[in-house]
Formats: structure tokens, sequence, C-alpha cells
């Protein structure tokens, strides 16, 4: 367990002794040209670290979704200021190096968006499809593993169309993680869940990250699964309301 200091300079905690795994700097962001520019973020300082699950709040439109999308490089940045990703400045990055960084990250969405017309081993088998060095393993194998873990290993061929709300979640959450990402970003993935699905995925992405080690950062507005938070940080207009939101209370 590593417990964080307080700096008196910035007020801020600070883990020292740590490198964190997203890291932004006096971020801002923008969207549109000339007159019709509008800015979405305004300053935004955040790190997190390794093994933390990190949930994002705020109303709607306070730019949480496009945070997210620019940590997972999946938006290009635009505007001033630092953001690095797994030790990957994304300010100036190219196309080949997101490329490269996306396949370290796990994406989890409202919309699943899992292929409907295959199976639940097929969707999760290509994620690793994406990886070189799973090539040579039994993917099929290993996606029937990683779906048993989420609890469908009774549904391993079933075509996902046939599948409940909630078990099409657990796939996509197997998706994301069988390629074992050091980040995983999860965008309301229990938005469209009852209460008792919507606690069921949250806590298997909870206990498969902590055997993983990885990153969670998700992003609600279901305050029923608050509590799995290590730390919760706040997004409005744009701005970060928690001044210490930049570094952990606890890392376990």
């Amino acid at each position: 367990m590593v417990m964080p200091c307080f700096s008196p300079e910035t007020g801020q905690l600070r883990c020292p002794n740590l490198q964190p795994v997203i890291s932004a700097r006096n971020l801002n962001h923008f969207y549109g040209e000339g007159e019709l520019r509008k800015q979405i973020l305004f300053n935004i300082d955040l790190d997190i670290y390794t093994g933390e699950i990190i949930i994002m709040t705020g109303p709607s439109g306070s730019g949480k979704t496009t945070l997210l999308t620019l940590m997972g490089g999946l938006r290009s940045a635009q505007g001033k200021g630092c953001l690095n990703i797994l030790g990957q400045e994304l300010h100036g990055a190219s196309e080949v190096q997101l490329a490269h960084l996306r396949r370290h990250i796990g994406y989890i969405f409202q919309a699943h968006n899992l292929l409907t017309s295959l199976t639940a081993r097929q969707n999760v088998r290509m994620s690793l499809e994406l990886h070189e060095h799973f090539l040579e393993s039994d993917m099929d194998a290993l996606a029937a593993e990683m779906l048993t873990a989420v609890g469908l290993g009774h549904r391993v061929d079933y075509d996902v169309q046939n599948l409940s709300g909630g078990q099409k979640q657990r796939v996509a959450i197997a998706r994301a993680l069988i390629s074992q990402p050091r980040i995983v970003l999860a965008d309301e993935p229990t938005a469209a869940l009852d209460k008792q699905s919507g606690r069921d995925v949250v806590e298997l992405m909870q206990k498969l990250a902590r055997e993983q080690r990885c990153t969670i950062l998700l992003v609600t507005h279901d305050n029923r699964i608050l509590d799995i938070a290590d730390r919760i940080v706040t997004l409005e207009d744009g701005r970060l309301v928690d001044p210490s939101a930049s570094a952990p209370r606890m890392i376990h």
C-alpha cells in the first residue's frame, strides 16, 4: 500500500515515488475553428496510477466523455497543455503512435459495440487478433476462458444478438480485458442495465482489474456504483472540481 503525501506548494496530493499511467497538466481542449471554436476542457490537472479505480462524475455536457476519449487516443488533442498516457505524450502524436497506445487500452462503452452477427467467442477473439504476441496462441480457448471468467461459460457460442443486455455488457468486458490492457476506459457501462445487472457488471470489472493490476477510469451518472471507486473526480463545465484529484488518496 502506498500512502500519498501533501504538497504545500501546490495544495495537492502527490505520490512522488510512483509514475502515473495517466497524467494531464493544464490540459485544455477545443471544438471547431474560427468563430465556431468552443472550449470544452479547462486547465485539467489529473494523475492516475496503476491499479486505481477512478470514477468520474458530473452533469451531462461537462466534458467527461471528451476527456475519456482524449485519454484513450480516440480523439486528437486540440489545445494547450500536456496529456501523457503510458509515457506517450498525445499532443503531436502520430497516428502510428496512437495506434500503438490503443493496443494497451481496453474500452467499454454504454453501447457495447459488439458485432451482433458473431458469437460471444468471436467478438472476444477479435480483440486478441490485434496483438501479434497472441497470434500463436489458441485464441478460441483464451476467449472461452475469459467468457467463463465473466460468467458466460454457458453462452460462449451464442450469437450476441440472442444475449440479454447484461450478458452483452459482460461480453464487452471480456473483450476489453482479454488482452490484459494496462488501462480500461469505461463510459456509462451500466446506463442501459437494471440495478442488479449494473452492480454485477461493475463488480466484475473491479474483480478482474484487481487480478490484472490494470487501471480503470469509469465515467458514470450511476450513484449506485460509486462505492467501488478508490477515488471520485468530478467535472463541471469542463473543469475539475476536486483540487486534490491529481493523485490517489490510497493505492492498494
